[in-house]
């Protein structure tokens, strides 16, 4: 039983060779097709499907840039979907699993990172983001995936959308449970984006995430749950349904986004320091000193409830701001929006609102407007409002 359950996921076939071989510590590997994927899979599994009767030169042409993450990983054993190692499998391996990824798209791979995302780096979203603006100006590209460690999968995917100026399909994907578990979910999400990435009614939607069979859109989503695979979630629900590589639309992103955006990756090299205190009960103004001392161009401050800040946060945070250092007020409840001028005078102490942005996307906006130069309160806040 045990081995019937694993031939029937071809991704964990493939990942299971790769950790027995050792093939997973090479590192970077060069770039792949699926229709190599085809005959090295063949070796290791059952026969796939038979192709679609399409020729592949009429196939839309999609990249999966694999930077690593729990769908890269592997477990001991086929029980273990919480206990793994991330980032163990390269790309060429993942797309060897998968031969009906041949069925929607003419699919190659290129391995830009091998890491955990919660490792991922400012210039790792840089070295990202510029190597997805060189892909979709490329006449012979229709769409990109990303696939990613799901812990900052959400930051990542947004940082995208407001960087790379392109009406192609951009898709970050992940999955919750390595290749080699039961019930392996990343399997499908990859086929779900390679599909999503390769079709025209995607198109000048902006930048996705499809996991658990939801497009999401890039901005509204993110991780909710660290155990269960319907982990990415959006308060405002879901763009659309992705169900057997077909597309089901129920609305459109309502803010600025790849070519609407006025950030531009190719014109960026570095990002400013900006920085998160989290508040909680009996807070203290030690995270706020120490990171102004330590140059912070900006705080975010996830307050409770409506952005809330302790009384005793109120005057270092003041301080913070007289030194020229920008206060974005965000909240740590999940859902909901910030008000201005509600829990604190915004406009008094000349203080930002998040609106319905999480922290660690307020941060990501913040950066990228601090790349411009200086910029005021008042732009920083239009901002918010339009992203």
């Amino acid at each position: 039983m045990f081995t019937q359950s694993l031939r029937q996921s071809t991704l964990a076939a493939a990942i299971a060779l790769a950790v027995l071989s050792g093939c997973a510590a090479n590192g970077p590997t060069q770039q792949s097709s699926a229709q190599n994927a085809t005959s090295t899979a063949a070796t290791t599994q059952a026969p796939a499907p038979a192709p679609v009767a399409t020729s592949n030169a009429a196939k839309p042409h999609v990249v999966v840039l694999a930077t690593g993450g729990t769908i890269a990983g592997a477990g001991a054993s086929a029980v273990n979907s919480a206990t793994y190692t991330a980032a163990k499998v390269p790309v060429d391996k993942l797309l060897a699993g998968l031969p009906e990824l041949n069925n929607y798209a003419r699919v190659t791979g290129e391995q830009v990172f091998q890491i955990a995302s919660e490792s991922f780096t400012n210039d790792n979203l840089l070295t990202l983001a510029k190597r997805v603006s060189a892909l979709v100006k490329q006449p012979d590209v229709d769409g990109v995936v990303i696939t990613h460690g799901t812990d900052t999968l959400a930051e990542t995917a947004y940082f995208l959308s407001l960087t790379v100026h392109t009406d192609k399909p951009i898709v970050v994907i992940g999955s919750m449970r390595p290749g080699t578990a039961l019930s392996a979910d990343g399997a499908l999400n990859l086929v779900d984006a390679v599909s999503v990435a390769g079709s025209q009614d995607a198109k000048g939607k902006g930048v996705f995430v499809t996991m658990n069979d939801e497009i999401q859109t890039a901005r509204d989503v993110n991780k909710d749950v660290n155990i269960k695979t319907g982990a990415f979630v959006s308060q405002w629900g879901p763009l659309g349904m992705v169900v057997e590589g077909k597309n089901y639309w129920f609305r459109a992103p309502a803010k600025r986004h790849t070519n609407h955006s006025e950030f531009n990756i190719d014109s960026i090299s570095a990002l400013p320091q900006v920085d998160i205190v989290y508040s909680y009960g009996n807070v203290q103004p030690t995270a706020v000193n120490a990171l102004v001392n330590a140059g912070a161009k900006a705080i975010v401050h996830a307050g409770t409830g409506n952005g809330s800040v302790a009384d005793r946060m109120v005057k270092p945070l003041q301080d913070a701001r007289g030194k020229g250092v920008l206060i974005v007020r965000a909240s740590r409840v999940p859902y909901g929006f910030v008000l201005r001028n509600a829990e604190q005078p915004d406009d008094k102490y000349d203080w930002v609102v998040a609106h319905d942005m999480r922290p660690e996307k307020a941060r990501i906006l913040t950066m990228l407007a601090l790349s411009k130069g200086n910029v005021s309160t008042a732009e920083l806040q239009r901002m918010f409002w339009e992203y």
